[in-house]
């Protein structure tokens, strides 16, 4: 699935932009700019909370297309943790999720990993690994700086 040069272009900048692209378009429900976000590889993968890996462009589209028709969905990206180097970036975000389901909406916390490669279309997701948080805001568990000599 090749996006259009349109596309790309809306999308160039850093990981950072691509990332607030992609919340942008969650929230919206634009399966479109969603997608656009994404790597043109075969291999990029997708793992929402509880479900299997999904891997490739037709199957993420499809999971996120579902998402989206079985209520509305939103997230916001609340925390982040940030690795950065030449052409890779790894993003660990505590995300606030919101489902507008028939019941109205439910909140919930999830721990999402995303990571991005700068391609010749610019910086793209190639994966995006979430997992369920517990119901109320999630601590951070983390040592202290470690020097070794």
């Amino acid at each position: 699935m090749r996006k259009t040069k349109l596309q790309a272009a809306n999308l160039e900048g850093d990981a950072d932009d691509i990332e607030a692209a992609f919340y942008e378009a969650l929230q919206s429900g634009d399966i479109d700019r969603l997608m656009a976000c994404w790597a043109d590889e075969d291999d990029i993968v997708c793992i929402h909370p509880g479900r299997p890996r999904v891997v490739g462009a037709v199957a993420i589209r499809a999971t996120f297309e579902a998402m989206f028709s079985n209520g509305s969905i939103r997230a916001w990206p609340e925390r982040a943790r940030k690795i950065q180097a030449v052409a890779s970036a790894v993003h660990n975000v505590l995300e606030r999720v919101e489902v507008l389901g028939p019941a109205g909406p439910a909140q919930a916390w999830v721990i999402a990993t995303n990571v991005y490669h700068k391609t010749a279309q610019g910086w793209r997701i190639v994966a995006h690994h979430a997992s369920p948080g517990t119901q109320s805001d999630i601590q951070e568990i983390s040592g202290g700086p470690q020097v070794l000599h």
